[in-house]
């Protein structure tokens, strides 16, 4: 797939501004919640599934979504996940009812899906040289980690100046821009007539075992991580997610091919993925609840107060990351920038109850944003960079389940441990603002331990030449052959 001198960077813009929208949504919401409870009348329990709806459907439809474009073609998914997505918000705005809101939430998380895994697969495929990828995937990286930053400063500004409506509203113009945007400027991959059946067993049977996964996590800690409920529900997406790898080992057109496994730095990106998403959500989550909750800022405040770790990661995304992957390899600027998400963490873990933000915060900050801002992008490259053209869509939707399950499973533990450790403080005889600090104090703890585990596992990351350099590696080239019927990848 090849594209002409500038406009493969308009499409990249275009791709970004497209994938902007999802990660905005991500954070969003959260600001409106209590909002939107009072509008719609929520009980505190139904108004998890305005996220929850969401969640559900994004992290199910990954895969089959990457594995789609694969097969049908990219620019045709991305155009339907857009349009999916931008009229599931125009539906989310004029929601006057619960069941309404929750059903179209649910639609715009399949929308989503789609957009956050066809957007990263473009890119691969767009960039095939070394240095013009390194550059477009740092781009696309501080668009990852900016993103969900700025969606709580806009969420607080629309919702305290407008209305909630408006969280889902504002992203019609910007949708929309994009869809025209898109039939100009992405190249039609329409891919050649040959065998493009779908795996229906395994798509049904990984969308299944990754929704009840995440449906257990997301409400681990409300409903007790030894209930029979989350224990049932964990022992059925495990079954079935056992279940989907025989399946794939034996079908002749497997939606995922397990060989895809083999290659070294797919399989150790992935997991450390999963860690810096636990790390990352966690500082995120926990940082915001004790600026608002122990500190007393308003979200307006918090969402300023992220302010220099979102123009360091800018900085770094784009100015900095794609040299130390040309200069360096995928492998040190991970570990460097997990090293830096464990330091601002350990940072957090020793804020007091009467903490200031210039001493106590700011620093951690400044420092967490040099870690994002030059972690993302190797850790894509590294995850993207050994998979054939034909498997890019497949590889986007396994690094993208990974961050996404990562990140909320990490939450869990962490928000688990903060529970733990407040209750009892409050136990002991502590007042409120400090129980808090110290049960958030031991959560940052633990996603520090995230984020050195993270660090310490890309030292096994295979040192070669960033990724797209060259031709493929013999291994890639090796997952990308057709496999016999009935043949174990």
């Amino acid at each position: 797939m090849t594209l002409e001198g500038n406009r493969r960077w308009l499409a990249l813009y275009v791709l970004c501004l497209g994938d902007v929208l999802i990660v905005l949504d991500s954070t969003i919401v959260n600001v409106a919640l209590p909002s939107i409870q009072g509008d719609l009348g929520f009980s505190d329990a139904t108004l998890a599934w305005v996220v929850n709806a969401y969640l559900l459907t994004f992290g199910g439809f990954l895969l089959l979504g990457g594995r789609l474009s694969d097969l049908y073609g990219r620019r045709r998914l991305f155009l339907i996940g857009l349009g999916l997505f931008t009229t599931s918000s125009l539906a989310c705005g004029l929601a006057g009812s619960q069941e309404f809101l929750v059903g179209a939430r649910a639609v715009q998380g399949f929308g989503g899906a789609i957009v956050s895994v066809v957007a990263l697969s473009l890119i691969m495929t767009i960039f095939t040289e070394t240095a013009e990828r390194a550059k477009a995937m740092g781009v696309f990286s501080f668009v990852l980690s900016g993103g969900a930053t700025a969606g709580v400063l806009l969420g607080g500004v629309l919702t305290d100046l407008l209305a909630w409506n408006w969280i889902f509203l504002v992203n019609l113009p910007v949708g929309i821009t994009v869809f025209v945007l898109s039939l100009r400027l992405l190249p039609d991959d329409r891919p050649e007539a040959g065998d493009r059946r779908l795996d229906v067993g395994g798509a049904v049977t990984v969308t299944a075992a990754v929704m009840l996964g995440t449906y257990a996590v997301i409400n681990g800690n409300e409903n007790g991580w030894t209930s029979g409920e989350t224990v049932g529900l964990l022992a059925a997406a495990t079954t079935l997610l056992a279940f989907f790898l025989v399946l794939e080992s034996r079908v002749g057109s497997p939606l995922m091919p397990l060989g895809l496994f083999r290659l070294r730095n797919i399989s150790v990106a992935n997991v450390v993925g999963v860690l810096l998403a636990g790390a990352m959500f966690g500082w995120f989550f926990l940082s915001a609840l004790y600026l608002q909750l122990v500190l007393g800022y308003t979200p307006l405040e918090v969402g300023l107060a992220y302010l220099p770790s979102t123009l360091i990661m800018a900085a770094g995304s784009i100015a900095l990351s794609d040299r130390l992957v040309m200069r360096f390899g995928v492998k040190p600027p991970i570990v460097g920038g997990l090293s830096c998400f464990a330091i601002g963490l350990l940072w957090f873990a020793r804020a007091p109850a009467d903490g200031s933000f210039v001493v106590d915060v700011l620093p951690a900050m400044l420092v967490m944003g040099i870690g994002g801002g030059i972690t993302f992008n190797p850790l894509l490259l590294a995850a993207m960079g050994d998979v054939a053209p034909t498997e890019s869509g497949l590889a986007s939707g396994i690094v993208n389940t990974a961050f996404m399950m990562g990140g909320a499973l990490g939450l869990a533990v962490l928000v688990s441990v903060a529970d733990s450790r407040t209750q009892s403080l409050l136990d002991s005889g502590d007042g409120h603002a400090a129980a808090l600090t110290g049960g958030y104090n031991a959560a940052f703890l633990v996603a520090a331990a995230f984020a050195v585990i993270g660090a310490l596992g890309a030292l096994l990351l295979r040192p070669a030449a960033p990724p797209g350099h060259g031709e493929m590696p013999e291994e890639a080239r090796a997952v990308a052959e057709p496999v016999p019927e009935s043949s174990p990848v």
